[in-house]
């Protein structure tokens, strides 16, 4: 178990093996921040579930599964505000949120592990797939460039090719959501596989 910070926001899912630029300005963010950097910086960031508009000064409801990082640069604004940067490193389950005297929500988590049940190297085929209709669609898109095919292709890991490309152009939110909460691995090579195909028939419709 662990116990993080969260940081709620709309329609933004934060997967492991990615970077999360991030402008911090409300009062209570700012102070989790600070807190964060005096201890191991360490934060979860968490989706807020549909409808959360009427309460979201207070505790609105938020997924069970977020993703968790390291805050590894930030910059302290003359105004009080932050930029940081969050290196993403698991899934988590929020298991509880906890009473704190803090203006920011704290929970306990268990830390989620990818499910390869029949090895990374079964896997090769449909990594391989998802890679290049990522390229494709990259293409139609006029986003290709070698220098992010070299990217795409320097990763081999099933886990860490889903959670990169998913992160990267995957735009729906609740499929983004799915995604993240999917942690068998085949499973969520087959899901993101189906929704490249779509979005790659769009951009060359």
């Amino acid at each position: 178990m662990v116990v993080l910070p969260i940081f709620p926001l709309p329609g933004l899912t934060f997967f492991p093996h990615t970077l999360l630029p991030l402008h911090i300005f409300e009062a209570r963010y700012r102070a989790m921040v600070s807190d964060c950097l005096a201890r191991d910086r360490r934060l979860a960031v968490v989706g807020l579930k549909p409808g959360y508009e009427a309460g979201y000064d207070g505790k609105p409801a938020v997924y069970a599964v977020a993703g968790a990082g390291e805050i590894i640069e930030w910059e302290r604004l003359p105004t009080g505000r932050f930029n940081i940067l969050l290196r993403g490193d698991c899934r988590v389950g929020i298991e509880a949120e906890l009473p704190t005297d803090t203006l920011y929500r704290v929970v306990r988590a268990r830390v989620l592990q990818d499910e390869i049940p029949e090895g990374a190297d079964r896997l090769a085929p449909q990594t391989e797939r998802v890679t290049t209709t990522c390229l494709r669609l990259l293409a139609a898109r006029g986003r290709d460039s070698p220098e992010v095919e070299r990217a795409l292709r320097s990763a081999t890991d099933p886990a860490v090719v889903t959670d990169q490309i998913a992160s990267a152009v995957v735009p729906d939110p609740a499929l983004r959501q799915e995604l993240l909460e999917t942690l068998n691995v085949r499973r969520r090579l087959e899901r993101l596989a189906a929704a490249l195909g779509d979005l790659l028939r769009q951009a060359t419709a």
